[in-house]
């Protein structure tokens, strides 16, 4: 008996053994799990914060001049010896004020046919295409293309101004086209967080007409024409801003017909109306309600013609501010319109054309270059501010 439990006390032995290793391995490897994996902190939930939804306010500077006339004597003057025309010395004064602005609208009376077609003076002009290197140079950065003399030089003139503003894609033009599809292409462009469309419209041609299915050619002003252009942008632009060959010619005063078509072309959403053609200074002012700011005439920023009134051009501004509210409500306005006048100076006593032409704000102005100066000033201010009395005299970029 006794070798039977000897014999099972030596079975017991090793199952005893490996409950012990048993034990210890399981034990740890139970430290090993409380040692090494560790349970993770909690983390704290950070709730996300929504961003704070603000108000939000945007605004341009917009400055405009009025005729670029290029006259035979300025473009004789402009002349080098090698040929080519530089017209930037004229413009020089004006550059330091015009590039202040986040734009610079000007109108090209004349049409830019170039050297190759033959220069031209009244009363068909073609214009050295250098007129618009200085006026781009001077910071204009928005052009007017169409005026009653957009036809001066037929097909082919008006094709080789359209060249010519192509190789400047920065430049927004209006006016002129080289085709149909062209023409109605719906542009719009973007200053500082506000967008606008531009548009230019002649109300004639000089008796010139364009040919047959070719209206693309001068974009002729008609009520139905301007208003299919403008319903096309209205809902997609905070801004739309027309350009009007219009108005009587050496008249200080606003016509019936300006009034009209100012009226028809604030009703369909037009914010800022300017003006050219007259060749003189016109009055400025707020129409229907204050919904458009109209410049009935610019008058000519450069010319050689005749007359203390033909040498006189105004140079407006204005800002347009865009507000968002918070439920991205938005509301445009265009406000703090400033005037200034402009003057084209040149030595007219000297025989042939060395003139030696050159622009002056009425403010760079003095008896010297031109007699009475403050006389002419006051009586040209007095035009402007005739239906505006609270508008602004000086330039922000003077």
């Amino acid at each position: 008996m006794s070798r039977k439990v000897k014999k099972r006390k030596l079975k017991k032995k090793p199952i005893i053994i490996l409950l012990i290793l048993i034990i210890l391995v399981g034990g740890g490897l139970f430290g090993y799990k409380k040692v090494f994996n560790k349970p993770k902190k909690e983390e704290k939930k950070v709730e996300e914060k929504k961003p704070v939804k603000t108000e939000k306010d945007y605004q341009f500077n917009l400055v405009m001049v009025g005729d670029a006339l290029i006259h035979y004597g300025l473009y004789a003057d402009a002349k080098q010896s090698d040929g080519s025309y530089d017209f930037k010395p004229m413009l020089s004064n004006m550059k330091p004020i015009i590039s202040k602005y986040d734009l610079a609208y000007y109108n090209q009376e004349t049409i830019l046919g170039g050297t190759k077609m033959g220069l031209d003076s009244y009363p068909r002009f073609n214009s050295p295409q250098e007129v618009g290197d200085a006026f781009i140079d001077c910071g204009f950065d928005m052009v007017s293309l169409a005026t009653n003399h957009t036809m001066d030089k037929g097909e082919e003139g008006v094709l080789s101004s359209v060249a010519y503003w192509k190789k400047h894609p920065e430049i927004v033009t209006s006016g002129q086209w080289a085709s149909q599809q062209e023409r109605d292409e719906v542009k719009t462009y973007e200053k500082n967080n506000i967008t606008y469309a531009f548009f230019s419209y002649t109300m004639w041609n000089n008796g010139l007409p364009t040919p047959q299915g070719k209206d693309y050619l001068s974009n002729e002003y008609s009520e139905e024409k301007a208003k299919a252009d403008i319903e096309k942008v209205r809902d997609k632009v905070d801004v739309v801003i027309v350009a009007m060959h219009w108005g009587t010619e050496y008249s200080l005063g606003v016509s019936d017909a300006q009034e009209k078509e100012g009226k028809f072309l604030s009703d369909l959403g037009v914010d800022i109306i300017i003006g050219a053609h007259p060749h003189v200074v016109e009055p400025v002012e707020y129409i229907n309600n204050g919904k458009t700011l109209v410049i009935y005439s610019l008058g000519n920023v450069i010319s050689d013609q005749n007359g203390i009134e033909n040498l006189t051009g105004l140079i407006m501004e204005t800002t347009v501010k865009k507000h968002v509210d918070l439920e991205d409500n938005v509301t445009i306005s265009v406000v703090e319109p400033k005037a200034q006048l402009v003057y084209t100076y040149a030595n007219r006593h000297t025989g042939g054309y060395n003139k030696a032409f050159k622009l002056y704000t009425y403010s760079q102005l003095n008896d010297k270059l031109l007699p009475g100066y403050k006389s002419y000033y006051n009586k040209y201010k007095e035009v402007v501010s005739s239906r505006y009395a609270d508008l602004t005299w000086g330039l922000s970029g003077e």
